[in-house]
């Protein structure tokens, strides 16, 4: 089980998500696993320093239920291998952040642990889902639309076509 993240730049309604080192291409939001005695906040709040190196984020929402995924055969057969036991795939809890400061103390090798990331992004909604690998797109999808109020643009103001003005 993991508490992962969907980390926010809400002002310009952007996801930040990372490309993995091992999977070259293969961009994802941050998440990993909650250790014992951890809740899935915590561990989300950790996950997100560790991999990304940002401390200035806030939780605001949150996923109200675990999402699962199964792996594909391959993926199985590595993780099994990796990480030893038997795994069939994952239970997670997601929640939305927002940044509070800048992205600059975004650090992919902050030294916490083996970096996981070569490169990062912030992008839209849509593109996280377009990018995410093939297991993983319906559980993104379903974060994606628990959060979408934040990310919808607010209406501008029509402007006024009178000729009276």
């Amino acid at each position: 089980m993991g508490g992962e993240t969907a980390l926010a730049r809400l002002v310009g309604r952007e996801v930040f998500v990372a490309s993995r080192l091992n999977v070259p291409g293969a961009w994802q939001m941050p998440q990993g696993g909650i250790e014992e005695g951890e809740d899935p906040n915590s561990a989300a709040i950790r996950e997100l320093r560790e991999e990304t190196g940002i401390v200035s984020a806030e939780i605001i929402d949150e996923v109200p239920q675990w999402l699962t995924y199964d792996f594909p055969p391959a993926v199985k057969a590595k993780v099994n291998r990796l990480w030893g036991g038997e795994w069939h795939g994952q239970a997670q809890k997601w929640f939305l952040m927002r940044l509070t400061k800048d992205d600059s103390e975004v650090n992919l090798a902050s030294g916490e642990t083996d970096p996981e990331f070569s490169e990062w992004k912030w992008t839209s909604p849509e593109e996280v889902i377009e990018q995410a690998v093939d297991y993983k797109r319906p559980t993104y999808e379903e974060v994606m639309r628990t959060f979408r109020p934040y990310f919808v643009e607010t209406r501008k103001a029509a402007k006024c076509q009178s000729t009276k003005w």
